[in-house]
């Protein structure tokens, strides 16, 4: 099996705070974990919920990803994750079969994971990120 489970959903967020309370309310679980990612200039926090993840993000910059997607279509739903064993095959593989990359160089990500991005235009709209735990 290439894409092995749903490792986390994205949800944007414009306080990281007041979501934290929310989602612990709803998942009836306190966050385990929180990460700022500098490099993709987010705060994250993380929830456990079954064998998957709930990641909320918070922009720290006006002009990061997060930032623009909460502009643009407001706070929700920004990505699906799913867990790889192997990045780089799983890469060269939907390269072949035509899939499109926003980065197809594995960066690191927040929650110790490897990360890329295929662009929604492949993707009916929806932007996957694909993980691998780094080693």
């Amino acid at each position: 099996m290439n894409l092995r489970k749903i490792e986390h959903l994205g949800i944007a967020v414009k306080d990281l705070e007041t979501s934290k309370k929310l989602f612990a309310a709803l998942l009836g679980a306190a966050c385990y974990k929180e990460e700022e990612v500098a490099s993709e200039h987010v705060k994250t926090a993380f929830f456990h919920t079954g064998e998957s993840k709930v990641e909320l993000l918070q922009a720290t910059s006006p002009d990061s990803a997060i930032a623009k997607f909460i502009d643009k279509k407001g706070e929700g739903m920004h990505h699906v994750a799913f867990d790889v064993a192997d990045i780089y095959s799983e890469i060269d593989r939907l390269k072949a079969a035509g899939f499109v990359f926003i980065n197809e160089t594995p960066k690191a990500g927040a929650d110790n994971k490897l990360i890329v991005f295929l662009h929604p235009k492949s993707t009916n709209g929806l932007l996957v990120e694909l993980c691998q735990e780094r080693k």
